[in-house]
């Protein structure tokens, strides 16, 4: 169940260690390690090695904000369902934090917190962080990472939005049941109870007029 609630390279995302100088490229200007690749979920790389070993991958850049990770919404958002983790604006972009991070102060009197930490949130979200989002899906099972669009494309090409279709019309149909066409001998039945009909009223109509002349 919780590998269809998340993505099975979030959790290596989350638990990596960003920003140490790369193995190979160690001597070059651009050798921290702040690149990671979704496809792989290995160690994260430098930006020379992206070219290199992940070329056409799918990977995101992670950041730093006072000393924290972060990572640019609009690179992951295609790729994850965000919703209720709580969002930043930093240097004109709109981020997200990795992790948890250390409470500056109590958050007594907060009008929004999150839910696992219980750091004080600026928004009705539900969540500080990626990582306590993933908490609260482990804990609850009440959230979600992964977005409809792939469930349905994994599934095999919609198949959940044909399914549920299928179960509305099903339930339309048990609602308003069709009218079964009728069969020959319900047909001949008929016929016979119209025949039998136009008899009673002839002599209806004979018995009437008796009744007058007498």
């Amino acid at each position: 169940m919780e590998a269809m609630l998340v993505p099975p390279w979030l959790e290596p995302l989350l638990t990596s260690t960003f920003f140490t100088a790369c193995d190979v490229h160690g001597e070059s200007t651009r050798s921290e390690c702040n690149m990671y690749c979704m496809d792989c979920a290995g160690d994260p790389f430098c930006y020379y090695c992206r070219s290199t070993r992940h070329p056409d991958h799918r990977v995101i850049q992670i950041r730093r904000s006072s000393y924290h990770d972060v990572v640019r919404m609009s690179e992951v958002e295609k790729e994850l369902d965000i919703s209720e983790v709580q969002t930043y604006v930093i240097n004109s972009a709109r981020v997200m934090f990795l992790n948890e991070r250390p409470q500056p102060r109590s958050s007594k009197g907060a009008t929004h917190i999150c839910e696992i930490c219980g750091r004080s949130l600026l928004d009705t979200f539900r969540f500080c962080s990626l990582g306590c989002k993933l908490v609260g899906i482990k804990r609850n099972g009440d959230a979600c990472f992964v977005l409809d669009s792939k469930v349905e494309r994994d599934i095999g090409g919609g198949g959940v939005s044909r399914r549920r279709e299928e179960l509305r019309e099903g339930i339309v149909k048990d609602i308003y049941p069709s009218t079964p066409p009728p069969t020959s001998n319900n047909s001949r039945r008929r016929k016979v109870e119209e025949v039998g009909e136009l008899h009673v009223e002839g002599w209806l109509v004979l018995l009437l007029e008796a009744i007058k002349g007498t």
